[in-house]
Parts: C-alpha cells; structure tokens; sequence
C-alpha cells in the first residue's frame, strides 16, 4: 500500500479543491493519504512517503508561487532523487509553461514523474473534479 502526501499551495481555492478531490480518489483505492499546505510541508517530512503529489497554480509569467510555494519545493529537491513525483495544478492563462517546466526541474532532480501531470483551467467542474478523483486513484 502506498504512503502519499499531497502538497499544495492555493490562492483562489482551485488548486485546493484538486488537491482534495485527489486525495478522495487515493483513499478510495485504499493509500494511506495526508494532504499538506505548503507551510505545512517540509523537506524532513519527503522520507515518510512512497509518491509526492505537488500541486501549485500559475502565477504571474507562469511561474511557481514564489513566496511560499516554491521556496519549500527548492527546499525539497535535493531529496526528491528516486522518489515518485505527480503534479497538479490551475491556471487561467498560458497554455502550461509553468508545468512544463517543473516537470524539466522535476525530471533533473532525478525523481520519477509517474504520470501525465494534471492542469485544469480555472475552477475544476464537475468533469475536472472527476478527472482529479481518477487522477488520485491512479496515484494509490
């Protein structure tokens, strides 16, 4: 059974309610799940996990939030070598700059991204919410 954390930073509540409904679908296909804030996370913390799912939106020039976000991510990726990585994210502009490149960041910190990462314009609907259930599902 896999251990997942799922860590996520959220201004307007979109990327907090992805990161929610993949936690519902990892806990209905039985993972052990705890879902942090960035504040909340830290790079001591990345032992205790077999998957990290990361979620942060687009930002200004499609960048990682850079106050709280990507300060713990930089603080992370030093440990991430061998680790399984997913990301999530929204955006409301851009066509996914951003996520390309933290999959690039991801892929030279040597962790493995295991699988197609997620981005939702805007708030997730009812299709994206159901995309984000499946999408913890295949985590776990």
């Amino acid at each position: 059974m896999n251990k997942i954390a799922i860590v996520y930073w959220s201004g307007t509540g979109n990327t907090e309610i992805m990161a929610r409904k993949i936690l519902e679908g990892a806990k209905e296909n039985g993972a052990l799940v705890e879902i942090f804030n960035s504040a909340e996370f830290n790079s001591e913390k990345i032992k205790d996990f077999d998957i990290l799912a990361f979620g942060c939106p687009s930002m200004g020039a499609e960048v990682l939030e850079e106050t709280e976000f990507e300060p713990m991510f930089e603080s992370c990726k030093a440990k991430l070598g061998g680790k399984k990585v997913a990301l999530f994210g929204s955006y409301g502009w851009g066509d996914g700059e951003w996520m390309r490149n933290w999959e690039k960041d991801i892929d030279d910190s040597g962790a493995i991204i295991l699988c197609e990462s997620l981005i939702i314009n805007e708030t997730p609907d009812a299709v994206g919410e159901n995309i984000c259930v499946d999408f913890g599902k295949a985590l776990a």
